[in-house]
């Protein structure tokens, strides 16, 4: 018994050992029995998930056979694709989780109805000293074998045993898939926050800062800008979501269109040439208006007429 608590980590408190001997001993003697301890855990976490693994694989197997979509005597035929892919399915950690459950309810069950006639204890607190024991938490107000005499024993020692060494097993594979359902809890609720934020932090930018002129080079970006902290909606708005002043260069790289046309416009009212509305000035790019909303109505335009 004294072996059990310490190899498997309850740690009750009631036997220890008294002399110097004892103690150094014990520290040898742990070490070596600890580890190897979590070394089966380990172990027997590992074994445990490949035959849950392995029989619900069989039952997922059987269940495409009534389908009809495995064939019944084995060879490829219709089913390929799906007997491919039954080759790299996995299980739902969440149907581990459950059967993992399960098997720890059943061992806390039966060791509780073992606990309840010897120790005296009520089905409650016998349960109560499972889930403390076979978590290794191991307070001390409830230990078992403590008595100077029982009825049968060596059995009951060998069943005090076995109900330990198996239900901090089960137990201590149930925390392991349970952090991992945490971990992916956690991670879900992480990335709906933060694609929250994301598109609130962008439409309070959009609607605060859209009156400001962009140049091309940053317009052409969809990220934000570590230097200027922008963030752009498409290629074709020309608005700087940023409060910074772009230089000449920026300024003239980005309307070099605009200024060309206006350019244009300005030297044929000069020199007194009216502009053609017709078919030409479709091929020239622009219907009507100067700069940005020339594009836009000429692009509106040429798709009226093509549909």
């Amino acid at each position: 018994f004294f072996s059990t608590v310490l190899f498997c980590l309850p740690g009750f408190g009631m036997t220890t050992p008294a002399t110097v001997g004892g103690k150094i001993f014990l520290i040898f003697y742990g070490l070596i029995g600890c580890a190897g301890t979590i070394l089966f855990f380990n172990l027997f976490l590992e074994r445990l998930i490949t035959v849950i693994a392995y029989v619900m694989k069989s039952c997922h197997e059987r269940q495409l056979r009534r389908k009809g979509v495995l064939p019944h005597n084995g060879r490829r035929g219709s089913g390929t694709s799906e007997v491919d892919s039954l080759a790299g399915w996995k299980p739902s950690v969440y149907y581990v989780m459950l059967i993992l459950c399960v098997a720890s309810l059943i061992i806390s069950c039966c060791a509780s109805a073992m606990y309840t006639p010897i120790e005296g204890w009520s089905y409650f607190d016998s349960l109560y000293f499972c889930f403390v024991a076979f978590s290794t938490i191991g307070f001390g107000d409830l230990v078992s074998s403590q008595n100077i005499k029982y009825e049968s024993q060596g059995l009951y020692r060998f069943g005090n045993f076995v109900f330990i060494l198996m239900g901090v097993c089960c137990i201590y594979s149930l925390f392991n898939v349970i952090s991992i359902v945490i971990k992916q809890s956690i991670n879900w609720i992480l990335k709906k926050l933060d694609c929250r934020c994301c598109h609130r932090c962008q439409r309070k930018l959009f609607h605060s800062r859209r009156n400001v002129v962009m140049p091309g080079n940053v317009r052409s970006r969809r990220n934000i800008s570590i230097e200027t902290d922008v963030v752009n909606e498409s290629d074709t708005d020309g608005r700087r979501l940023s409060g910074e002043m772009i230089s000449m260069k920026d300024f003239l790289a980005s309307n070099k269109v605009s200024l060309a046309i206006m350019q244009k416009q300005l030297s044929e009212t000069a020199n007194g040439y009216p502009r053609q509305m017709s078919s030409n000035s479709k091929q020239n790019g622009f219907s009507g208006g100067v700069g940005a909303l020339a594009i836009m109505n000429n692009r509106l335009a040429e798709t009226s007429v093509d549909r």
